[in-house]
């Protein structure tokens, strides 16, 4: 289930608090952080983004 429009304007990524973008595939939904040195994908558990920098996967 994607995310609210709204919510996802007002979201940010707690490493380095740029934009997030909603990258959500059929098998695995998260949000991906815009920042140019950051990148940090956060999971969406059960439709609830999970911003923890413990629980985000570092990019490829």
């Amino acid at each position: 289930m994607p995310l609210e429009a709204g919510l996802l304007e007002i979201l940010a990524c707690p490493a380095c608090h740029a934009p997030l973008s909603d990258a959500t595939s059929a098998d695995e939904p998260e949000l991906i952080c815009t920042g140019k040195d950051c990148g940090l994908a956060y999971p969406v558990r059960d439709g609830i983004p999970v911003l923890l920098v413990d629980e985000a996967r570092r990019p490829a």
